[in-house]
């Protein structure tokens, strides 16, 4: 039998606000904050029949505790979806929720679903990075992998010391710029916003309605006195990388014909996307490959692309991406309102947040026809993905 390929588009997306691990969220449960998320987009669109969500993939890198347990199938229920709507957990540590996207679009695109749900959640103050983890010894005793590749400040490090032009200074001078943008934007992010109902044995109950990590006001002078993280006289520290955060996001993603047959806004349509390994030990630089391969598959260059969002794990792993292709540390299509090292990288919910904000600056730049999301991932990957704006006016 032939088939037709769908047309996959981005729906809309929403977010917590980011907390700080031990923060705001600190006796807040993971699984609550995607399900306000969900909740929240089905309040948005009251058109939409939860009937008519196929599925519910939900990605979080430490599948544990409240992170656990077939995370997507639970918040589906919890967030008040009908029994019928099935549900799933995914990971690929830092792009889980990317991949969640990625995963639910070919599902689209091969017609085996109309429309679905896909997020994430990391709630580190809650469970680490590599909670409960049991790497096997062969990885390291074999030499596959340097110690350091599962280390993610280590292998930052590792990235200055392949890229010696990638100095700390414009490590640092990105951080301040990445702080300057959000606290320019920030009330312009607060439309993604889900606010959050949380709880203190201490202080009683809360709201939370905007991110904790950002630092207003950081200066060059300050970032250079911090201390160096990962290694002694190194160029990582707390002040160039996103911190350890809390947060949840979700979004819709649906053929673009179901999109439209219920009334559904079309923030952008999937082009092509692509995921690569590289070196572990040099994990930052995944998304070079991964963009390259993306880009091949849409038939386009580098110079197409007229707004990036690129995730801020760590300054040098922008720098090295922007270097390979040609950009300005300040190039204005590249993060507009700031980024991870503001308001925060919560690992598996950040792909969607970084899709959210594209879609948001497609509807503003109706002279832009293409964007890209990409991110680098735990272990030696890149995650990248295109995307074509709708409101495009050219021809």
């Amino acid at each position: 039998m032939s088939r037709t390929v769908r047309e996959v588009v981005f729906v809309d997306g929403v977010r917590t606000p980011f907390g700080k691990a031990g923060g705001m969220y600190a006796e807040t449960r993971a699984d609550d904050l995607v399900i306000r998320c969900i909740r929240e987009l089905l309040r948005r669109y009251p058109q939409l029949p939860p009937e008519r969500v196929d599925d519910v993939a939900i990605a979080a890198t430490t599948q544990i505790g409240d992170q656990g347990l077939t995370l997507g199938r639970v918040a589906a229920l919890l967030a008040g979806l009908p029994k019928s709507v099935p549900g799933y957990s995914i990971d690929r540590m830092c792009a889980g929720a990317m991949t969640a996207v990625t995963t639910v679009a070919g599902g689209i695109a091969f017609g085996a679903y109309d429309l679905a749900i896909a997020g994430g959640v990391e709630h580190m103050g809650r469970h680490p990075m590599g909670e409960g983890v049991d790497p096997n010894p062969r990885i390291i005793a074999e030499k596959l992998v340097d110690p350091s590749a599962l280390v993610m400040g280590a292998t930052a490090e590792n990235l200055h010391d392949r890229y010696p032009q990638l100095t700390k200074e414009r490590s640092d001078a990105f951080a301040v710029a990445s702080q300057a943008k959000y606290a320019a934007a920030a009330r312009d992010l607060e439309k993604d916003f889900v606010s959050v109902a949380t709880r203190s044995a201490e202080l009683g109950w809360g709201l939370a309605t905007a991110d904790e990590p950002p630092r207003p006001g950081t200066t060059m002078e300050a970032l250079a006195g911090l201390k160096t993280s990962f290694r002694p006289h190194g160029r990582v520290t707390a002040g160039n990388s996103a911190g350890l955060n809390d947060g949840a996001t979700a979004s819709i993603i649906a053929a673009e014909d179901v999109a439209r047959e219920l009334g559904l806004p079309i923030g952008m349509r999937m082009v092509s996307y692509a995921f690569m390994g590289v070196e572990p030990e040099v994990m930052g630089a995944g998304p070079i490959p991964s963009t390259e391969k993306a880009l091949a598959k849409a038939g386009l260059s580098i110079g197409d692309i007229g707004l990036f969002e690129l995730n801020e794990a760590f300054a040098v792993q922008v720098l090295a991406f922007l270097d390979h292709f040609g950009i300005a540390d300040d190039d204005p299509r590249v993060n507009p309102h700031g980024g991870a090292i503001a308001m925060g990288h919560p690992l598996a919910a950040s792909g969607v947040r970084l899709m959210t904000q594209l879609s948001r600056h497609f509807a503003a730049h109706p002279e832009v026809r293409y964007g890209l999301t990409a991110m680098c991932i735990g272990i030696g990957m890149g995650g990248t993905v295109i995307w074509e704006n709708p409101a495009w006016e050219g021809k």
